[in-house]
């Protein structure tokens, strides 16, 4: 069995500042007795908690104004906010052909995003991370704030990453992202950088500000060239021993799949197929630059038959889907997330029909509102989240 390790009074003061932080950056200015109520510590401990944050210059204190329904006579409580340009945090988002950088302060508000593609796909390990530590710069130029000010980053990848960090580099394509990129940026710039994988940061940025919002037992699956999958169970991210418990290869077995190409993938490729063989079909009018799922969407819409067989086999293909992965995480929620989630909330009501089919337990669908920045959202969450655990043992950057 693991080690527990022990409840010091240094851990206890930890978990207690970060447990003040982790409220103060979803409220506006609060109390003492408001603190007290959320976190469940003592008044004695709320203080000098507040007093601790305050003097390290990641809280302010307001100036004293009456506070409606904190006290009835005397001095008006204390107020404290967050102050959210104590720092920064990255959320980077490393594809294979892309990077893309969000810069936000501690209340996870974006100051400034940057993304670009690679200058060419084959790049070796030290030009593609310089590449993502200029990228860095620009945004954090963008976004008014320094190097020194960066408190935390993270990055997701489109490979297994284990909870120590490391790339699971055991397939040719895991291992073109495993680039030593957090000793690299812990030299260049002295920052904590965390490794995610990709479809794990999109379940925790889906939770935090997308359709899974509160719900506990979810799948995130991202759904626009390849299908991946993050899992959170019970209200805590699924790993795995090696990372890669979300991963969705075992679709090769699948019935009816087959592959793990995604909705936009596919959408394209059964469109240009039906151009192909002369289908009586508007999408031809796209032949020239082909057509993309919200294309082959709209039409099926305006009654097009072949647009709406694509859109039907899609909606069978993702029961399949679904429904696999529902029987063996159970979960209440089903995410559909990425750039194709823009417009394939019209597969919602299909797949629903369908889902009874191949599972025994069908979840609720949803497509998120999040598109293709729910890794860098999730990004963004999981670097507030280690700030806010290691609050006390970080030190913020001088002031100009």
């Amino acid at each position: 069995m693991p080690e527990v390790p022990l409840a010091t009074p240094s851990l206890l003061r930890r978990v207690s500042a970060g447990a003040v932080l982790e409220f103060m950056r979803l409220s506006a200015a609060v109390t003492v007795t408001e603190v007290m109520e959320a976190t469940g510590l003592t008044r004695a401990t709320a203080i000098a908690v507040c007093e601790d944050l305050k003097d390290r210059r990641w809280i302010r204190e307001l100036e004293n104004q009456r506070a409606f329904g904190d006290y009835q006579k005397g001095r008006p409580a204390r107020r404290f906010e967050l102050n959210a340009r104590a720092g920064v945090v990255l959320g980077l988002d490393i594809g294979y052909f892309k990077v893309t950088v969000v810069v936000s302060d501690l209340r996870g508000d974006t100051l400034a995003k940057s993304s670009l593609p690679f200058d060419v796909a084959d790049l070796t390990a030290e030009q593609r991370i310089r590449f993502i530590d200029e990228l860095a710069m620009t945004a954090l130029e963008e976004a008014a704030a320094r190097p020194d000010q960066v408190l935390a980053a993270c990055a997701g990848v489109a490979a297994p990453v284990d909870r120590r960090g490391d790339v699971l580099a055991t397939q040719e394509f895991w291992g073109l992202f495993d680039i030593d990129l957090r000793a690299s940026l812990k030299e260049l710039r002295g920052w904590t950088v965390l490794l995610e994988n990709d479809a794990n940061l999109a379940a925790l940025g889906d939770r935090w500000l997308g359709a899974a919002a509160g719900v506990d037992d979810v799948v995130v699956i991202l759904a626009s060239e390849r299908l991946g999958s993050g899992v959170i169970d019970g209200g805590r991210l699924l790993h795995g021993s090696r990372g890669s418990a979300g991963e969705l290869a075992f679709l090769d077995l699948v019935q009816g799949v087959g592959d793990t190409y995604g909705i936009a993938h596919l959408a394209r490729t059964w469109a240009a197929e039906a151009v192909a063989r002369d289908a009586e079909t508007s999408l031809r009018a796209l032949a020239g630059t082909g057509a993309e799922a919200e294309d082959v969407f709209a039409a099926a819409a305006e009654g097009d038959a072949v647009a709406q067989d694509i859109l039907a086999r899609l909606a069978d293909r993702m029961a399949r889907v679904i429904g696999t992965v529902a029987t063996m995480y159970n979960p209440e929620l089903v995410v559909i997330g990425g750039a194709v989630a823009n417009s394939a909330g019209v597969l919602l009501e299909p797949i629903t029909a369908r889902l009874p089919d191949y599972t025994a337990t069908p979840p609720r669908i949803a497509v998120s509102p999040l598109g293709d920045a729910m890794v860098t959202v999730g990004a963004v969450r999981a670097a507030l989240d280690y700030v806010e655990k290691n609050s006390l043992d970080l030190e913020l950057a001088p002031l100009p």
